[in-house]
């Protein structure tokens, strides 16, 4: 039109109520009953609902209003995502995937995530030309156990994308009435958080006689928690991450995407790391928060022990929470318990005062309880260090 020549694309071989046809057919009879069968498994069980850390408690009702941060994956750091991708056999969204849904498991201290993923749809050859939407959004389940190594968990997302590929001709809003998840307005059903992934290059393409350029626009509309949308331009990745202002403030969003990032970089450099082990604050936050944060100081009366104090607060408020990890928490009456029986019993072993204990466990309440029953018992403690060799042990 722009040379005032005939429109020279062929004619299309079919149009959008052809496809209209085929869907109803698709869905129909065995293989309705077979992909209801599988998403109804899938997430069977799954939680409804990712919490995060928010700014905000979540209101009532969702509003949908939103804001986004422009992010960006440098060259370096996507090759090697690319590399390890292809030594993993997975594809680059797959790693993305694996991280995003990691990142969610970290921040939010649930073992398993649900995270949307929207697909094409164009699943036949005649679409590939075809204008109208046919996307859908499939709910991708994560096991995200702390003590998952990075490529096991690459595995698994590899195994749960390909299995929910395999079963996208059942829309959204069906697997929605199958699985039928408890519904509340404050949250979208199922998931909470998206992994959009741009497939092909974003680049702008050359047309005779006019100049392109990308106009950057900022959402004010966010249908999930937080939505991350990803895709390749040159040697890097560029992208948006949305979020729902009425949940996060923009330097937490900030925050989430360093953490992000710093995950990715770890899954590149070691990808036998244990998610739980995997640091998500670089340097210069862990340096800033130790340092410029750290106002904590409190003066206690002289002569007083650790677990000294500590008991005498079990004993002024037993119910008061010691302390939280994720989902699980330890009143002062009970941390208070578990050490004194672990105390007995690190005695019962022959542990005398000022022995040295080692402890072999990761960061959580267990470790908590081991250190003050040590400190009970007269004795120091020794964390172990994975990477130290278990011979080296006695020498603690």
């Amino acid at each position: 039109m722009h040379q005032g020549k005939d429109d020279p694309l062929p004619v299309l071989a079919i149009q959008y109520a052809d496809y209209a046809v085929w869907q109803q057919g698709w869905m129909s009879g065995e293989r309705l009953q077979h992909q209801a069968a599988y998403w109804r498994q899938a997430l069977e069980g799954a939680p409804t609902l990712l919490t995060l850390p928010a700014d905000r408690p979540r209101p009532a009702q969702q509003d949908f209003a939103g804001a986004s941060l422009n992010v960006r994956l440098d060259g370096p750091l996507t090759a090697g995502l690319r590399a390890l991708a292809q030594r993993q056999g997975v594809t680059l969204y797959m790693t993305l995937l694996t991280a995003w849904g990691a990142l969610l498991a970290r921040l939010s201290g649930q073992t398993e995530v649900v995270v949307g993923s929207p697909i094409a749809g164009r699943r036949r050859a005649e679409l590939e030309e075809l204008i109208g939407l046919f996307v859908n959004t499939l709910a991708v389940r994560i096991d995200t156990p702390l003590a998952l190594t990075g490529n096991a968990l690459l595995a698994q997302v590899r195994e749960r994308v390909l299995e929910a590929q395999g079963h996208q001709d059942l829309p959204f809003e069906q697997v929605v009435e199958i699985v039928r998840p408890t519904r509340s307005l404050a949250h979208s059903p199922l998931f909470q958080t998206t992994l959009n992934w741009l497939a092909g290059e974003t680049s702008l393409p050359e047309m005779d006689g006019l100049s392109l350029s990308v106009v950057e626009q900022e959402s004010q509309v966010c249908k999930f928690d937080l939505s991350l949308n990803l895709g390749e331009q040159g040697d890097a990745l560029f992208g948006t991450l949305e979020y729902a202002t009425a949940l996060f403030d923009e330097p937490t969003v900030q925050r989430y995407y360093g953490y992000f990032e710093q995950l990715l970089h770890t899954l590149v450099n070691n990808e036998n790391a244990a998610l739980g082990d995997i640091p998500l604050v670089g340097p210069q936050e862990r340096e800033y928060l130790l340092e410029s944060l750290d106002a904590s100081a409190v003066s206690f009366p002289q002569g007083q022990t650790v677990h000294g104090l500590i008991e005498a607060q079990a004993a002024r408020q037993p119910e008061a929470v010691a302390a939280r990890v994720g989902e699980q928490s330890l009143s002062y009456a009970e941390l208070n318990r578990q050490a004194n029986s672990l105390a007995h019993y690190l005695i019962s072993l022959g542990v005398r005062p000022d022995d040295r204990v080692a402890v072999i466990a990761r960061r959580g309440l267990d470790t908590l309880v081991s250190l003050l029953a040590i400190l009970k018992a007269g004795a120091a403690m020794c964390r172990w260090i994975r990477r130290i060799p278990r011979n080296a042990l006695a020498t603690c």
